[in-house]
């Protein structure tokens, strides 16, 4: 290299370190998360940082498989648990439970964080395993009632119509107070309000369209199939057990193991959206705190997406824009960054790009577009660095402390300083055994529900009913029992004596002919007055 193009190089050298610096460097608390690259070398004195002001502003991890995005996830969750911030991680691979134990040194991690100018000191994090279905650790629950008719509704794939229904039913609890805690209870009172009261109920609330009834009991069955009925119930979960921290302070990380739901992308992803709104609906306003009061990691965000609705992602889109002021950031994880919607794109103040593949003419199309996605930079050219990342590295872009975007610069991340594998099942079993929350939440509550008050009610309402006899046959007329071949049984003597000589006449066929004529007699002659002839008989 000529003297004149060394010092050219040192030049543009000296103007990147600066720019890093300015720009990644803050006076306000902040996360490591690596350090700059120029020329695909790292450049150890431009240290990048993240402001933890800014992170609840929300934000993507993105990249091909075997890029290092569960990593970077993984390093940002125990750096956050060192400053006290708690997390909660969507493990849909079941490779984050390592975040309890310590890492292991080895000479390529301690020279990537020399690299990066940090000493590597193997550390583990504060962790609670939590579960939707049969799998170990914290039970996860929610009632029906909890969820609301719109998102139960969503939930079971109704459209307009059934939804409708949905909302009657629940309505009529509100309204009769049955509570709806779980699948059993939702059902009782489909029947009930199917049943014997339909019409009473549908003069009050609506009609209950019976095709609709039966489309909503199908897909209930569907949910109960996929093991939603263990999710549905009580003790429900109390959100609030999510924002912990350890008697020295440091951050729990709330690790909620979905290895057997990514086959229910459904139930997935209104799952989500309900934690997400029970989140909203009960923390407290904090505005722009110094660090946020909880952050979420979603692995595998495509799921949430796919299968969801237009209205569900308005939905999401809207708790999204608002959740900040929650004190809450959520950060997806995802190989493509068009798998999330653009309108909840651009609500993502931190963008961390790990490598793409360019195998087909398509991939080559999605990695300019995604290119597109992050500023203009003076020393990269974008779409070719998304090429050559190496594994563990990454175009990284966020937010300043006054919210102004960073420049666009590869990084060398940070190695975790927690394992980099699965807990053995020893380990895990011992992890569950330490736990504060597997017993509170373990419990089953069956309270008295919807289910149990209609059983109730209809049991009473049988016992209140009189039972109905059959009245026995009136005997036949002896003449009419002759014309009809029967032999009148012979009244006994002693049922003969005992009635009065009335009863007897008027028992008498001589006076029921009379009563006879004299009734023809009444009618023709009310039918004459009328103007009507009647026809005689002779």
């Amino acid at each position: 290299m000529t003297r004149q193009r060394k010092l050219a190089v040192d030049q543009q050298n000296d103007f990147f370190q600066q720019n890093v610096v300015q720009s990644y460097a803050f006076d306000v608390p902040s996360l490591l998360l690596g350090t700059a690259m120029l020329e695909a070398q790292p450049v150890a004195s431009a240290p990048v940082h993240l402001p933890l002001k800014m992170l609840n502003r929300h934000g993507l991890i993105a990249g091909a498989t075997g890029t290092g995005k569960t990593k970077t996830l993984q390093v940002m969750a125990e750096r956050l648990s060192a400053v006290g911030v708690p997390s909660l991680l969507m493990d849909l691979k079941g490779d984050l439970s390592g975040l309890a134990a310590a890492g292991e040194e080895k000479s390529f991690i301690t020279e990537r964080q020399r690299l990066i100018g940090e000493e590597y000191q193997p550390t583990g994090c504060p962790v609670e395993l939590l579960t939707l279905t049969t799998g170990k650790g914290v039970k996860l629950r929610a009632t029906v009632s909890e969820f609301g008719p719109l998102l139960f509704s969503k939930m079971l794939r109704l459209n307009e119509t059934q939804t409708g229904i949905v909302s009657i039913i629940f309505k009529y609890c509100d309204d009769h107070r049955l509570p709806l805690l779980d699948l059993q209870d939702f059902r009782a009172v489909i029947n009930h309000l199917t049943g014997p009261e339909k019409q009473e109920v549908e003069a009050h609330y609506g009609r209950l369209a019976s095709a609709s009834v039966g489309t909503i009991l199908r897909r209930l069955l569907e949910l109960e199939q996929q093991k939603a009925d263990r999710f549905f119930g009580e003790r429900s979960f109390d959100v609030a057990d999510l924002c912990r921290t350890t008697t020295d302070g440091k951050g729990m990380l709330s690790i909620l193991r979905l290895m057997d739901i990514q086959d229910k992308p459904q139930l997935f992803s209104t799952f989500m959206l309900g934690l997400l709104a029970e989140i909203f609906q009960t923390f407290p306003e904090v505005g722009d705190a110094e660090q946020p009061k909880l952050v979420l990691f979603i692995d595998e965000a495509h799921l949430i997406f796919d299968e969801a609705s237009d209205e569900l992602l308005s939905q999401l889109e809207s708790i999204i824009k608002l959740i900040r002021s929650k004190g809450v950031g959520i950060y997806f994880c995802t190989q493509k960054p068009d798998d999330v919607p653009e309108a909840i794109l651009s609500q993502l103040g931190l963008k961390v790009q790990h490598a793409m593949r360019a195998f087909t003419a398509r991939d080559r199309k999605g990695i300019k577009l995604a290119a597109e996605n992050y500023p203009l930079s003076d020393f990269y050219q974008t779409a070719e660095e998304l090429t050559s990342l190496g594994i563990g590295e990454a175009l990284v872009t966020g937010l300043g402390p006054e919210g102004r975007p960073t420049p666009l610069v590869r990084t060398l991340l940070c190695a975790p300083r927690s394992r980099m594998g699965v807990l053995k099942k020893a380990e895990q079993a011992q992890l569950i055994g330490q736990s504060l929350l597997v017993g509170k939440y373990a419990e089953v509550v069956n309270r008295e529900s919807a289910y149990e008050m209609l059983q109730g009610k209809i049991q009473a309402a049988a016992e209140d009913t009189p039972m109905t006899t059959v009245p026995p046959p009136l005997p036949l007329d002896p003449e009419l029992s002759e014309a009809l071949g029967r032999k009148p049984k012979p009244r006994s003597t002693r049922t003969l004596k005992n009635k009065t000589m009335l009863e007897q006449v008027l028992g008498s066929s001589a006076a029921r002919q009379l009563a006879r004529t004299a009734g023809r007699e009444i009618t023709r002659g009310l039918l004459g007055a009328l103007g009507i002839k009647s026809s005689s008989r002779s």
